[in-house]
């Protein structure tokens, strides 16, 4: 059974996502202290991470931190912050995701399971040694997220991570906005795909030599984006 370590210090809070995460077939477990929430996801006895902001002893910003620089453990944070700052923060920390209190149960649902399905097929295509997707100069190392262009490692975020090796991995196929909203965000189609577009951006600027007339992910018109291969 997939098991999720929920960190958060609101009681009230913390037994919804329970309630809601183990009627959808999860073992969960709760913490309410940042150290000892800490402590626990370096564990690696958890499939995903629930992580409030505000906690006692060790911040959620913090613990993002410190398990990036060793884990990839999918992290969701849940707070009732509404600064954007705070959420750019956490992303650029290496949360996954990040979603506001108080929220639809069977959003939260959703995007955990999401998240949990792209972290376990990143696991079951690695293999026992580090399997690597190879488009010319453009190589993705999957089990430790690397990416290198014309032999220079760039550094690509979570998210813009996952959505790279969703388009690698299905080569030639064309995935509407809607599609990767909910394969990579874990999110139903509401017609707010800007994010998407977005990452879409982020991703160009790092791996093309031209963004403005990219070679690996293009834009089908009316249709979405695929990742092609002319070698």
């Amino acid at each position: 059974m997939q098991k999720i370590l929920i960190v958060e210090d609101d009681l009230l809070a913390a037994e919804l996502e329970r309630d809601y995460l183990e009627d959808s077939g999860y073992e969960v477990e709760l913490c309410s202290n940042g150290e000892e929430g800490y402590r626990k996801a370096m564990s690696g006895r958890y499939n995903l991470l629930l992580l409030d902001i505000m906690l006692p002893g060790m911040s959620g910003f913090e613990i993002c931190r410190r398990i990036r620089r060793i884990q990839h453990i999918p992290i969701i944070m849940v707070t009732a912050k509404t600064e954007d700052v705070d959420m750019i923060r956490g992303l650029g920390l290496g949360a996954d995701d990040y979603i506001m209190k108080p929220f639809n149960p069977a959003e939260l649902v959703a995007r955990v399971k999401a998240h949990i399905r792209i972290h376990e097929l990143l696991l079951e295509e690695s293999g026992a040694e580090e399997q690597e997707i190879r488009h010319r100069d453009l190589v993705i190392f999957v089990p430790s997220r690397r990416v290198t262009v014309r032999g220079e490692e760039v550094s690509l975020k979570n998210r813009e991570f996952e959505l790279l090796y969703f388009l690698a991995a299905h080569q030639g196929k064309v995935f509407s906005k809607d599609t990767l909203l909910q394969r990579i965000w874990g999110q139903e189609p509401s017609g707010d795909t800007a994010t998407v577009m977005v990452h879409i951006g982020r991703i160009r600027e790092k791996i093309e030599e031209n963004p403005q007339k990219p070679e690996y992910v293009l834009t089908v018109w009316g249709a979405g984006y695929k990742f092609v291969d002319k070698s």
